[in-house]
């Protein structure tokens, strides 16, 4: 065994388990003194990867590049999908060593035909393996249906299409949090106040995720008799003319002095509490996804009353960590992988951030 591949290998471990190269080399030499944290630490890693030197040997030798596509919305620092790009970047190092190569595919998440265009040049140059956020649940399907036809393994994050022959999804249980806010966005409500349920328009079909928040949402209502009691106005935002967003909103407001309550299932709940605050639309629970800092400022301010947030970072990075170990090492892994949906209101969210920063 060369010494480069030896040296590799346990730099490797001793990234992923937050250790010193020495540390590693004594765990696997079984010499010298380590303490119970770190042994443990470096134990986990050996475990989840069924590490053997004869084994990962073998996939240096055989110099099988691995190459992974993430197909994810087009974004801007700061958005919700830079966070999850942040993952895979987390993953290139760790698994460059095992030969995996990572490329980004991008689309516009408002316009179907984007979402085409990207998949067939996919198609075109198949790789080993792709993450797929399925905001266009119909044509994901036919994406899916031929990369299954291919033998190519692929993923989903932020929500999943159940009925696709997927390898993982790590996420939030998206009915599941619409459920919950429809919770919480009632709670303080009489009979008589409406709420507002926001959308952003977009050329093709309804995202995926918002489809199964306003799925969950409804199913609360549904189940507490509310439907019937409390008056739903649903809008759409443009993602393009914000003046006209505000005039919307104003006209909403002027035409429905019961709002009460407003919604949005998607990332970009600030944008309504930019129109609140500049309209002056005072004494409405607003309640919103995803800790982006915009939204996070409007939180603090007491503009928006409630989070739902799903740890974008950690889906993608267990999702690339997964494919690793499916591919690489042949080991099982488990295929729904529902994240946390942490509920932050200005009272908790410096702790939270605080304690995430530290992690």
């Amino acid at each position: 065994m060369k010494n480069d591949n030896s040296n590799l290998r346990i730099k490797d471990i001793a990234r992923m388990a937050g250790v010193s190269e020495g540390t590693v080399d004594r765990v696997l030499h079984k010499r010298g003194d380590v303490s119970i944290k770190s042994l443990e630490a470096v134990t986990k890693v050996l475990d989840e990867f069924n590490y053997t030197p004869n084994i990962l040997a073998r996939s240096l030798a055989s110099k099988k590049i691995f190459r992974f596509i993430y197909l994810i919305p087009q974004n801007q620092p700061g958005d919700y999908w830079s966070m999850v790009e942040k993952g895979f970047e987390m993953a290139m190092p760790e698994f460059a060593g095992y030969n995996v190569s990572f490329e980004k595919a991008c689309f516009d998440q408002f316009d179907v035909n984007s979402f085409n265009d990207v998949a067939d040049k996919l198609l075109q140059n198949l790789p080993d393996a792709v993450f797929i956020a399925p905001i266009f649940k119909d044509e994901t399907l036919l994406l899916t249906n031929q990369l299954s036809e291919f033998g190519v393994q692929f993923s989903f994050i932020d929500s999943m299409i159940e009925e696709a022959d997927f390898l993982t999804y790590y996420g939030q249980n998206s009915t599941l949090s619409g459920y919950i806010a429809a919770k919480f966005l009632v709670e303080q409500l009489n009979t008589t106040d409406s709420i507002l349920v926001i959308r952003t328009k977009r050329k093709g079909s309804v995202s995926n995720q918002t489809r199964n928040r306003y799925d969950g949402f409804m199913n609360y209502l549904k189940e507490n008799d509310l439907v019937s009691k409390l008056q739903l106005i649903e809008a759409e935002l443009l993602d393009d003319n914000e003046a006209s967003n505000k005039e919307l909103l104003r006209n909403l407001f002027n035409q429905n002095p019961n709002l009460r309550a407003a919604i949005t299932f998607n990332s970009k709940v600030f944008r309504l509490a930019k129109k609140f605050e500049a309209l002056e639309i005072n004494n409405v629970r607003l309640i919103g996804y995803d800790l982006l800092d915009e939204n996070i400022a409007f939180l603090k301010k007491g503009v928006i009353s409630l989070l739902l947030a799903q740890r974008p970072e950690k889906q993608s990075y267990l999702s690339a960590k997964d494919m690793c170990k499916k591919l690489i090492f042949n080991q099982e892994v488990n295929k729904i992988n529902y994240m946390p949906i942490d509920i932050l209101i200005k009272e908790n969210i410096e702790a939270f951030m605080h304690f995430s920063e530290l992690k």
